[in-house]
């Protein structure tokens, strides 16, 4: 009994110094609200809808996640949390404990359904990201084409599809996970930075609220591990190498 999950978990002390790590992991999952922010032009009224859209999506992800950690916790038993094997995640356990096996598998079958939708999401938000960056320069002018019939970027769906596929290859579950967090809290910061040059007739927050999400994000990112900041990091220099050197080699005097 000693040797057990159970057991072994609880004799694991706590470290108030993880929770930043925790909380940039968690951040992954709060970070579906800035996707109407990269659709803007594909929506009415944007200076209305996306304010509106991001606290309505903020305040029903986060009822809907206390909602799930009161049932687990009310449900659960000890050895429910404590997943011995990559087939179970605790929230199965716990239906298939109660419901029995079925309903287990409804729950798996909804959570490969949710993280479809989590890679829709990626591609959706992503490829508008580079379309915008192809039409200023930074990407290749290809992934800033947009098709004819359907409205929508095509070429850079297709690469943010093939980045995608990529990391997946490259690495497991945990570290697509630490270094999607990593490049989102990265990417969260700049745009905080960028929301600092701001002038007062176009600012819609006070500038005190960039400078501390900045700060923020910044110390999040960092207190992953240092393997994945570094790689953040390299992507990120990747990318100031290529915009870079495509100024220079580009022969459009627009750019």
């Amino acid at each position: 009994l000693d040797d057990s999950p159970v057991e072994a978990s609880t004799r694991i002390a706590s470290d108030p110094r993880a929770i930043p790590g925790a909380a940039a992991l968690m951040f992954v999952a709060f970070t579906g609200y800035g996707r109407i922010a990269t659709l803007g032009e594909e929506v009415r009224h944007p200076a209305r809808t996306i304010p509106r859209a991001i606290i309505i999506t903020l305040v029903c992800a986060g009822i809907l996640y206390m909602l799930v950690g009161w049932g687990i916790t009310r449900s659960a038993m000890p050895e429910d949390l404590v997943t011995t094997g990559p087939a179970l995640n605790p929230l199965q356990s716990i239906v298939a404990r109660i419901w029995g096996a079925p309903a287990g598998t409804v729950v798996a079958l909804a959570a490969l359904a949710a993280m479809i939708g989590v890679l829709l999401n990626l591609l959706l938000g992503l490829s508008r990201v580079m379309l915008a960056m192809a039409r200023r320069g930074d990407m290749p002018h290809a992934c800033g084409r947009v098709s004819g019939r359907t409205a929508t970027p095509r070429p850079a769906v297709i690469v943010v599809a093939c980045l995608i596929g990529l990391l997946v290859c490259i690495g497991g579950f945990a570290f697509a996970w630490s270094l999607s967090a990593c490049t989102v809290l990265l990417y969260y910061a700049l745009t905080n930075a960028a929301a600092l040059r701001l002038t007062d007739a176009q600012r819609t927050s006070p500038r005190w609220s960039s400078m501390l999400g900045l700060l923020l994000c910044c110390a999040l990112a960092f207190s992953l591990p240092i393997v994945t900041w570094s790689i953040g990091l390299a992507v990120l220099a990747a990318g100031l190498l290529w915009r870079w050197v495509h100024l220079h080699l580009s022969t459009d005097p627009l750019q």
